[in-house]
């Protein structure tokens, strides 16, 4: 398979990107890397680039962080980003992946590589530590900041069937996040939602959760509108920054929230695998996000979600 890597993309890149491709091709030798970037930085730090399996696409006028994304994609149609992102459409990779600009990765998704038939709005998911070690998932987390209640009900088939395709987890339990408990409690957004997720047999809804029990519940997916969800988000990245770093406080839970050591996120509910880094990504994260591209072109997850969501609809 051949996987697609922005290598300009992130606050460490190319450095950091070219170590993560060192570490994921000793790990795994039934893929091909095509690299796009700055062709003599990629070289650099590829020594022996020659003998690696990885293809260097020269690319220029990269996309920052802070620029408008369709502006952009307009204005700089030979940035990584986005012949990363025509590669995919034509077929030419079979996954992509960037810790750039997240409005450019999300524009691309949608509009250049579509999203699935039946599905109103993608999503992107991320994880969230437990107190007994283990992980659930909740989404949305920023890109849909104004959400139907059909909106919230599609992203927990989506995360649905994420949590069980990729990592592997049957029958996950999933939870509307809420003010109450109490079926009936929320806003307008909230109260309907609940109604389509207790009637949707393709999720296990559990009924809701307070933002007092997303530390420590007994369910795998949370529910929330992207204007919430990234509030959520960034509230725990602000936590950890001011607790462990500006605080010194040694915690093993609190070093969880250390988003350095995540990997990317899919962006759930396109046609392809599009993987997106958070903009701090290190070598560890850039080899973990092209082993999730790698994943999920393993299992033929965007294939086999489109097939739910016609299903769905038909």
């Amino acid at each position: 398979m051949r996987i697609g890597l922005d290598m300009m993309g992130g606050d460490y890149a190319p450095e950091q990107a070219c170590l993560g491709v060192i570490d994921f091709l000793h790990k795994y030798s039934d893929c091909h890397l095509v690299l796009l970037g700055d062709k003599s930085a990629i070289e650099a730090g590829l020594p022996g680039f020659e003998n690696m399996p990885v293809t260097i696409l020269p690319t220029e006028n990269e996309i920052g962080m802070h620029e408008h994304p369709i502006k952009a994609m307009k204005e700089k149609p030979t940035s990584a980003m986005v012949v990363g992102f025509g590669l995919l459409a034509k077929g030419e990779i079979d996954a992509f992946s960037s810790a750039g600009n997240t409005g450019v990765m999300l524009v691309g998704a949608s509009h250049m590589i579509k999203t699935i038939e039946g599905l109103l709005r993608p999503s992107i998911p991320t994880p969230v530590p437990q107190l007994d070690g283990s992980y659930n998932l909740m989404l949305d987390i920023g890109i849909n900041a104004d959400c139907k209640p059909e909106y919230l009900n599609q992203f927990a088939m989506l995360g649905s069937f994420y949590m069980h395709e990729i990592l592997g987890k049957e029958n996950p339990k999933v939870a509307l996040l809420n003010i109450g408990e109490e079926e009936g409690k929320g806003n307008l957004l909230a109260q309907s939602a609940y109604t389509l997720m207790k009637e949707n047999s393709n999720i296990n809804f559990k009924g809701n959760i307070e933002g007092r029990d997303l530390l420590e519940n007994d369910v795998d997916i949370v529910i929330t509108d992207g204007f919430t969800g990234n509030i959520v988000l960034k509230f725990a990245e602000s936590l950890y920054d001011v607790i462990r770093v500006k605080g010194n406080v040694e915690s093993e839970f609190l070093d969880k929230f250390n988003h350095r050591l995540y990997a990317g996120v899919p962006v759930l509910g396109i046609k392809k695998p599009v993987v997106v880094g958070h903009g701090v990504s290190n070598s560890v994260s850039f080899s973990g996000m092209l082993e999730l591209g790698r994943k999920m072109v393993m299992t033929d997850m965007c294939k086999k979600m489109e097939n739910l969501f016609v299903e769905e609809i038909s």
